[in-house]
C-alpha cells in the first residue's frame, strides 16, 4: 500500500509480496502504443515489464532503431505502410486495439498516450483492464499543446475520435496517471478518476558521477531536451543573455538552425551539444549552475535527472515541476516568460543546499516506480 509520504509498504518492488509473485497463476498482457528508440513512455513500459516479467508484450509496431532483444508482438498495422505515419494510422488505431490477438488474458495493462487504453481482447471478456496514462492524446484533447491537432480542418475528425476515445475505454477498471496534471485531464476529458504514479527516473545513474565530474566549477546554465518550439530554448538563450552567463544546450531537433542563428546574436557564449550520451549528459548536469526549464510539461523527467546531480532547477510554475521541484529548496519557479524574471532568481541559486536537491530526486527513482506499480496492480486485481 502507498503511505501518505509516497513510500510503499507490504509490496516487493520486484513484483512479489507476502503471497508470492504478483499475479502468479494469471495470464497477463502488457500493451504499449508503438515502440521507438527508448524515450520516456518506453522506459515506463520497460519498468512495468520488470514488475511483471512473465507478461506478454504487444505494440502497434516497433521502429527499426528500437531496443533489441525485447519479445514484443506487433499488430497487423506493422505489416502495412501506415507504420511509417502515425498521423495516417491514427483513425485505425481503435480498430487495431480491438483486433490485436485471439489469446485470452486475465489481466491487461496498457501504457497509453494515444489509443492503447482502448485495447480489449474479445477472447477475454472477464479480464481486468488497467491503464497507465502518459497523457490523453494531446493532438485530440489539447491541440494548444500539440500542433498536430490544431489545424481547423481537423476539428470534425478530432471530435469523432474524441467520442471514440471515451466510448471505447469504458471497460477500463482503473487508471494511473503520471502526474496531477494528467490526472486532472483524465477527469476533465474522460470523467474518470486516476491514481498518481510518477514515471521512473534513473536517478542512481545520474547521481553516481565520477569524482572529477563532481568537482566541476558549475559555471554555466544548462538546457536539455528536444529542440522544438514549445520547449522554449529560444527563451533559455534570452535568459542566459539577460543573466550574462554562458549557456549549454543539449539535445537535437528541427529548431537547431533557428536557435544557432539566435545564439550568434547574443552577448554570451552558447554551446550546442547534439545528442549527448547518457554519461556526457550526466557530466553536463554536474557542471551546470542550474537547469533552465521554462516550459509546461506533464511531468518532466529532465528536472529530476538534474536534481539527482545536485543541480537546482529554474522553471516555469506550471505542470509537472509543481510536483518535482520544491520552490525555494530544490530550485525556483517563475510565473513569467520574461527572461529578466528568471535572471533575477539566479542570484538565489547558490544559496540552495545541493545535498538536499540530490536527496529529493530519490523520490522519483525506478525502484519507487516499480513498488508503486506493484501496489496499484495488487490493489486492483485482488
Amino acid at each position: 500500500m502507498i503511505s501518505r509520504d509516497g513510500d510503499v509498504a507490504g509490496v516487493d518492488p520486484a513484483g512479489g509480496g507476502a503471497g508470492g509473485p504478483l499475479l502468479a497463476g494469471r495470464s497477463v498482457a502488457l500493451v504499449h502504443e508503438w515502440f521507438g528508440a527508448t524515450g520516456g513512455s518506453e522506459n515506463v513500459f520497460l519498468a512495468i515489464q520488470e514488475v511483471l516479467p512473465d507478461a506478454k508484450g504487444f505494440v502497434l509496431w516497433r521502429d527499426r532503431d528500437a531496443r533489441r532483444g525485447l519479445d514484443l508482438q506487433e499488430s497487423w498495422l506493422a505489416r502495412t505502410p501506415l507504420r511509417r505515419s502515425k498521423a495516417l494510422a491514427l483513425p485505425l488505431m481503435p480498430l487495431t486495439w480491438r483486433t490485436l490477438s485471439s489469446e485470452r488474458f486475465d489481466v491487461v495493462i496498457s501504457s497509453s498516450h494515444a489509443f492503447a487504453h482502448t485495447v480489449k481482447f474479445r477472447s477475454a471478456p472477464d479480464a481486468r483492464y488497467l491503464s497507465y496514462i502518459h497523457s490523453p492524446a494531446r493532438y485530440l484533447w489539447s491541440p494548444d499543446f500539440d500542433g498536430r491537432g490544431s489545424n481547423g480542418v481537423l476539428t470534425v475528425p478530432r471530435r469523432v475520435l474524441q467520442g471514440a476515445d471515451v466510448r471505447l475505454s469504458r471497460h477500463v477498471h482503473s487508471y494511473a496517471a503520471n502526474s496531477r496534471e494528467v490526472q486532472a485531464r483524465i477527469q476533465r476529458f474522460w470523467q474518470r478518476d486516476a491514481r498518481i504514479i510518477h514515471p521512473p527516473v534513473d536517478v542512481d545513474h545520474f547521481a553516481d558521477a565520477p569524482a572529477a565530474q563532481r568537482r566541476q566549477d558549475r559555471d554555466y546554465l544548462l538546457g536539455v531536451g528536444r529542440w522544438i518550439p514549445y520547449k522554449k530554448f529560444d527563451l533559455m538563450i534570452e535568459i542566459a543573455d539577460a543573466a550574462g552567463m554562458p549557456l549549454v544546450i543539449a539535445g537535437s531537433g528541427p529548431e537547431e538552425e533557428a536557435l544557432r542563428r539566435q545564439a550568434a546574436r547574443v552577448g554570451v557564449p552558447v554551446t550546442f551539444e547534439r545528442q549527448p550520451s547518457r554519461d556526457r549528459l550526466r557530466e553536463l548536469y554536474w557542471g551546470a549552475r542550474c537547469l533552465l526549464f521554462p516550459t509546461h510539461e506533464d511531468f518532466g523527467i529532465i528536472p529530476v535527472e538534474a536534481m539527482a546531480c545536485g543541480t537546482p532547477v529554474l522553471g516555469l510554475r506550471r505542470g509537472g515541476v509543481l510536483e518535482t521541484v520544491v520552490d525555494g529548496e530544490t530550485g525556483f519557479l517563475v510565473d513569467s516568460d520574461d527572461p529578466r524574471a528568471y535572471a533575477a532568481m539566479l542570484r538565489h541559486v547558490d544559496g540552495l543546499d545541493r545535498d538536499r536537491v540530490h536527496a529529493h530526486a530519490a523520490r522519483f527513482s525506478t525502484a519507487v516506480f516499480r513498488a508503486n506499480v506493484a501496489s496499484w496492480v495488487a490493489d486492483e486485481t485482488a
